[in-house]
């Protein structure tokens, strides 16, 4: 220190020295009280501007500490001493002879003698402080770290400590870190404790099928990110990631369930054995021989094999070691074998997995398919779209068929028979035997392809060769796709359809008009003349030319019919005609079409067997002589009979060609009704006493048309 360094040359003993170095706060005190008297008695000889000045490190040479005050005739000189020759006296300034570092020294003392007339008169100490400058980067002992880690390793473990990744600053400052990452997603999975604390961890669960490396940049800053005049050092983190035991065996071949890959299932397997036989030789299975893998495949630990379930009398044996799977005595029964098999890691019984062997029993194959050529050819235009036919080169406008004979079949036929490619994606064949391309082949090339033929029963297979030549492209699809239409284009077709349209329907009604044109006025017209309400009479009992019965009448008749006493109870339903004017329509249409039959009897056809006899009654007593009824046969009072001529009608029994007078009341009905249908009356049976409304000559409700006596039907 410099007060030591002060007293050192003053002259001061080496025990002082010690004692000053020991007990500093009380000697110092003791030391400096007598010096300050003395400077404090000649200041007016010589002095300084600052005696404790700060000058920064890195200076230029020359710096000026400071200005140096002499009374005329005192020269000033520099002490002797350690820090002396950084100082120089250039006229009445202290001027450094170097450039300060902080790091190397960060005080220097200075001594100043006063002299006048060769005499010392006075002196002057000068503390120089250092002014520390950020002029030095941080540094990591090592600069490119290398840690191993685990897949399974558990989240928040340490991956690199703290003393491994911190960085030193000779300028002592305060150090931040920073972790950012090389490998994309790398920060999701580690990170540091803090940003004063490099220490790195494990953020997320590995995943060494997805990443086995990634690379991590450390930063080390001495000031905050985007100062001036920070330093910042680098230090490379390299991750290498190991595989860890964590899937089970897995068999072969597999389905992954998902994209991730992390669960692969095995279909199972297939076999055939004879019936009664055995067999020396490993099983032949579908689609391959039994055996499983260690999905962690740096691991690649041994797999055993096992027979759970299945195995019914012990037939079949499963070696350990290979899978493979042989028979330990004859099969006697066609049930089907299906044995469940297990593969477990030999250093690891919980890594295990299951499968099935499905093994049929069957009936001896005396013969195994096989193809009656070895080699097929066939041609193929390229650029044409998938599951196109190849055609047979011999015969180019047939398909090429491929066909495999089994001679335990009489036409060699065998439906169990399926055909596989074997070494290209290029071409797949039907069970048919056709083959068809399957992707769209580019250029013009000659493939060669095994094909195999598999007896789904008993497993045999026959192989041949195709060999297929692709032809180059025709280019007229090529031309087809260069096709572009526009908007335009498309409005023009549509306008000239349109036009066309119209022309030709202009044509047809023209065609129509001129053909049809009487024929649809006749149609027109007849519609226009049409009753509306002709559709509500029963045209079967109006004469054609004459109608004897009008809705005006039907409308009279109810009129009249109410007024007369009809209970309230009998009145029809709105939109049907009542009862007892329908029974007086078609009486009265009887009795008109009657008197038309006596005028017009001349006219009549004279071979006509039929005539429709009136039927007539004496006049009947009755208190009220202006009432005329109708009566039933049945609803005659016995008593009264006597007053009533019942008139049986004539009609001629020809049409009876049987002879036989006896007819049924619905065979009466149908030949009434036809009857009325060719115009001869007819005269129906009622139910009950009605009332005859007659105008232009037909019946009225008080006098009969020839009597006026009641009639009984």
């Amino acid at each position: 220190m410099w007060w030591i360094r002060f007293v050192q040359r003053r002259g001061l003993p080496s025990a002082s020295c010690m004692a000053v170095s020991n007990q500093f706060p009380a000697v110092a005190l003791l030391l400096l009280l007598p010096l300050t008297q003395v400077l404090a008695q000649s200041t007016t000889e010589c002095s300084v501007g600052n005696e404790n000045p700060t000058i920064d490190e890195n200076n230029q040479l020359g710096a000026i500490v400071t200005t140096i005050t002499m009374q005329p005739g005192v020269t000033v000189t520099i002490e002797n001493s350690l820090d002396s020759g950084s100082f120089t006296i250039i006229g009445t300034e202290l001027s450094l002879t170097k450039s300060l570092d902080y790091e190397a020294e960060n005080v220097l003392l200075v001594t100043l003698l006063c002299w006048k007339g060769g005499v010392e008169v006075n002196s002057v100490n000068v503390v120089v402080k250092v002014g520390n400058l950020n002029d030095n980067s941080p540094s990591f002992e090592e600069t490119n770290i290398t840690a191993k880690v685990p897949e399974d390793t558990k989240v928040n473990t340490i991956i690199i400590p703290e003393k491994s990744v911190t960085a030193s600053d000779l300028d002592l400052d305060n150090i931040q870190y920073e972790l950012t990452a090389i490998t994309p997603e790398a920060t999701d999975y580690f990170n540091i404790q803090g940003i004063n604390n490099p220490s790195i961890y494990l953020h997320k669960t590995l995943d060494y099928d997805k990443y086995k490396f990634m690379q991590l940049i450390l930063y080390a800053r001495d000031r905050a990110p985007g100062s001036a005049d920070g330093n910042t050092a680098t230090a490379t983190i390299n991750i290498d990631i190991q595989q860890a035991d964590t899937k089970p065996p897995w068999f072969q071949p597999c389905t992954f369930l998902n994209a991730d890959k992390k669960v692969c299932i095995s279909s199972g397997y297939i076999g055939r054995v004879n019936i009664s036989e055995k067999t020396t030789e490993p099983l032949i299975l579908k689609p391959g021989p039994l055996y499983a893998i260690d999905p962690d495949y740096t691991l690649n630990e041994k797999i055993v094999y096992s027979i759970v379930d299945g195995n019914k009398d012990d037939v079949f044996l499963l070696d350990s070691d290979t899978g493979n799977i042989t028979m330990n005595k004859a099969a006697n029964t066609t049930d089907m074998f299906i044995l469940r098999v297990m593969a477990t890691q030999a250093n690891n019984a919980l890594r295990y997995s299951f499968s099935t062997v499905e093994i049929k029993v069957i009936a001896k194959s005396s013969h195994a398919p096989y193809f009656e050529n070895s080699r097929y050819t066939g041609t193929v235009s390229a650029g044409l779209a998938t599951l196109s036919l190849v055609m047979d080169s011999k015969a180019p406008s047939i398909p090429l068929k491929i066909f495999a004979a089994d001679d335990d079949f009489p036409n060699k036929l065998n439906p169990q028979i399926t055909y596989s490619i074997q070494n290209s994606s290029d071409f797949t064949v039907t069970r048919d035997g056709l083959v068809l391309t399957n992707i769209m082949l580019q250029s013009a090339t000659t493939i060669t392809v095994l094909a195999t033929a598999t007896d789904e029963e008993s497993l045999q297979e026959a192989n041949t060769v195709i060999t297929v030549e692709v032809t180059p492209s025709t280019g007229t699809k090529d031309a087809r796709a260069n096709l572009q239409y526009t908007a335009q284009d498309m409005a023009a077709l549509g306008a000239t359809l349109a036009v066309l349209l119209v022309i030709a329907l202009l044509l047809l009604g023209l065609i129509v008009g001129k053909h049809y044109a009487n024929t649809i006025k006749h149609l027109v017209g007849k519609e226009s003349d049409k009753d509306p309400l002709e559709d509500l009479s029963n045209q079967g009992y109006q004469d054609d030319e004459n109608p004897v019965w009008s809705t005006k009448d039907n409308e009279s008749l109810r009129s009249d019919t109410l007024e007369n006493g009809t209970p309230v109870g009998q009145q029809p339903s709105d939109g049907f005609l009542p009862l007892e004017p329908r029974v007086e329509s078609t009486i009265a249409t009887a009795s008109a079409a009657t008197k038309g039959g006596e005028e017009n009897k001349e006219g009549k056809d004279t071979d006509s067997n039929k005539e429709v006899k009136s039927i007539l009654t004496k006049d009947r007593k009755t208190v009220d002589d202006g009432y005329k009824a109708v009566w039933f046969k049945d609803d005659i009072d016995p008593e009264t009979k006597d007053d009533v001529v019942v008139l049986e009608d004539q009609v001629d029994k020809e049409d009876d060609s049987d002879g036989d007078g006896d007819r049924n009341e619905e065979e009466e009905d149908e030949e009434d009704e036809q009857g009325s249908q060719h115009g001869d009356p007819v005269v129906s049976f009622i139910l009950e006493r009605a009332q005859l409304q007659a105008t232009n000559g037909n019946l009225k409700p008080d006098q009969d048309a020839d009597t006026e006596d009641d009639i009984l039907l």
